[in-house]
């Protein structure tokens, strides 16, 4: 094969070499994420999956897409950029579940002012190990050299994931009725939303480096940690009890994403002492004088995930959850009235 190279094209700000060297880098992260559907290697115009859809009267493919959104602004400034391809996986794969859906692969998209093959591997390594824990094939992707619109050490992390579910197990939040409970997975902290309130808060970057007694490590640490991922335990939940609906909590926290696993006509109770928020939500809210309604509808306040089942049901879903490594607990239950969350 000829050498592509193009001195006049590198004069201009993009290496094409770069992007060569960033490849054979993320090799080994990408084979890491392999699954028996996955084939066809690197390089090709497109990635490529067999579906197997033994056992499945009707296959529904479920897909989901999301960024990262300004915590990269965070491993910029910490300079750390091997953890947050797990938030983005973890953005995508943790909506598909919420689905139902087994996730089956996942494409990232990398756009950068300056391609250092070194940082785009280790963010590469990050998105395979989200894959890992998800269970998907990284199958494919694209990192995009863009001098002059990107700065020349930051970028852009985005990607999308797609899993497969039967139609008749797909999750149904019409079936949620007045009584059934909601269960909570905790979350790992901030995870990936709130970001511009967070930097907006504290003075970064001198506050990053600030070890914190309540978080028993620095600011930055503690705001790094990646996006927790639910695939494993919400599948394994799934095979074993009746699960009615799901929510990953997301931007607009608790009263923007539970009532989409609700129908209409009903709302969800919560009591504000059974949430067990993390210390680090305590930091943000005095830090930016935040009222607590505010804190709910702009961050998870450690709750990852929240799943509606039968009151009947509960004991043993939590058992379930218990087993696959998750420390979940009864939140709230489902109520006539409204189209909400009420947090009393």
């Amino acid at each position: 094969m000829a050498k592509s190279e193009s001195e006049s094209y590198r004069q201009a700000g993009v290496d094409i070499t770069a992007g060569y060297r960033a490849v054979e880098l993320m090799r080994s992260h990408i084979a890491r994420t392999m699954t028996a559907g996955a084939f066809g290697g690197v390089g090709g115009f497109g990635g490529m999956f067999e579906l197997d859809t033994a056992g499945m009267q009707r296959p529904v493919l479920v897909s989901g897409t999301d960024g990262v959104g300004t915590k990269l602004k965070l491993a910029f400034l910490l300079d750390q950029h091997d953890t947050i391809g797990i938030d983005c996986v973890a953005m995508c794969v943790n909506d598909v579940v919420c689905c139902g859906a087994k996730p089956l692969f996942f494409l990232d998209y990398i756009a950068c002012g300056k391609n250092e093959p070194e940082r785009i591997a280790a963010i590469v390594s990050g998105v395979a190990e989200g894959c890992v824990q998800a269970g998907a094939a990284l199958i494919g992707g694209e990192t995009a050299e863009m001098p002059g619109f990107y700065a020349a050490d930051e970028y852009d992390l985005a990607g999308f994931a797609v899993g497969i579910a039967d139609r008749s197990r797909l999750l149904d939040p019409s079936s949620v009725r007045p009584g059934d409970v909601i269960l909570a997975l905790p979350s790992s902290g901030v995870h990936s939303n709130g970001f511009s309130l967070v930097r907006h808060v504290f003075d970064l970057p001198r506050e990053l480096g600030l070890y914190q007694d309540e978080l028993g490590m620095p600011l930055g640490e503690a705001l790094l940690t990646p996006t927790r991922i639910y695939v494993k335990p919400l599948l394994a939940l799934i095979e074993q009890v009746s699960v009615k609906a799901a929510a990953h909590i997301t931007g607009g926290g608790f009263y923007e994403n539970i009532p989409r696993s609700l129908p209409a006509g009903l709302s969800a109770r919560i009591a504000r002492s059974a949430v067990r928020i993390p210390p680090i939500f305590g930091l943000i809210a005095a830090a930016g004088n935040i009222p607590e309604r505010d804190m709910f509808n702009t961050f998870n306040m450690g709750v990852g995930m929240s799943v509606i089942v039968s009151r009947s049901d509960a004991e043993q879903a939590l058992a379930v959850l218990h087993a696959a490594g998750e420390d979940a607990y009864l939140l709230g239950e489902i109520v006539d009235g409204g189209e909400g969350v009420v947090l009393c």
